[in-house]
């Protein structure tokens, strides 16, 4: 396969730079990141549909990787809970190496063949679920593998590379490849494939959730009120909404404990 994500920087002396010719350049590599994303739309398209059709049915979805990806996977993972209301188990994110591989980087835990699927087993994993594994080279083993035995068990499998033709690829029934070319320091995919990355599933997380009805025209009505903000956008919504005053319209959502709930808690008694 063609690795492209290894291929030598597009600049060269970078230690020779100023700091504005260094922030200068990597605003432009990064600018090439969202249309390198616009052309694996068609792609992202098919996932995210078998995605809400399985979870409408009970499924969940994980996102497997490693380093920067597996990191990525997690955040994604852990910001719906709050920004949809739903259950922590809706979409999990596992790192190789385990929660401690969220800040300190775990020697080898990428090569692992056998770990990702005892890591999947862990939550019951079957028919009814997807995986997605997430790997910039496309060749990470702990995902690679992880796809493989899904495949293998009859687990519905996708993928987000930044190279063409990976074996992570092969493995996924739902591939989605974002050629990002080069990264600026040469390999360090933390860059434009981490963004390429983190665009795809800010992409796949909000279109399956709205997929799912978690949100009302361009609501995040089931918000979960965790702060002092998001108590404030809350009353907002419902003032607008119902056009009541801003100390009635908190008083429902405190009561009710959600935008949702205290809009049909107003409704039903009018």
């Amino acid at each position: 396969m063609k690795r492209i994500t290894e291929q030598p920087s597009n600049y060269r002396h970078l230690d020779k730079m100023s700091t504005e010719e260094l922030l200068r350049n990597m605003n432009q590599e990064d600018k090439t990141v969202p249309h390198a994303v616009e052309k694996a739309i068609p792609f992202i398209i098919p996932l995210v549909d078998v995605i809400v059709d399985k979870m409408k049915k009970g499924g969940r979805l994980f996102y497997i990787g490693a380093g920067t990806s597996g990191r990525l996977g997690i955040v994604d993972a852990s910001e719906c809970p709050p920004t949809f209301g739903v259950p922590h188990d809706w979409v999990i994110g596992i790192i190789s190496g385990g929660d401690s591989a969220i800040r300190k980087a775990v020697e080898f835990a990428e090569d692992s063949t056998s770990q990702s699927w005892k890591d999947l087993s862990e939550y019951l994993i079957n028919k009814n679920d997807v995986v997605i594994g997430i790997a910039a080279s496309g060749t990470t083993p702990y995902v690679v593998h992880g796809l493989t035995k899904c495949r293998a068990e009859g687990i519905t499998t996708g993928c987000i590379t930044c190279n063409p033709g990976s074996p992570m690829a092969e493995q996924s029934d739902f591939p989605i490849e974002v050629i990002v070319g080069p990264e600026f320091v040469t390999g360090s995919t933390r860059m434009k494939s981490g963004t390429a990355q983190k665009l795809v599933l800010n992409m796949i997380s909000t279109s399956v959730m709205i997929g799912l009805g978690r949100v009302v025209d361009n609501k995040m009505v089931d918000m979960q009120l965790s702060n002092n903000k998001l108590v404030d956008r809350g009353t907002k919504m419902i003032q607008n909404e119902l056009g009541i005053s801003y100390s009635e319209a908190k008083d429902l959502l405190l009561k009710n404990g959600s935008v949702r709930a205290a809009i049909k808690d107003y409704k039903s008694v009018r």
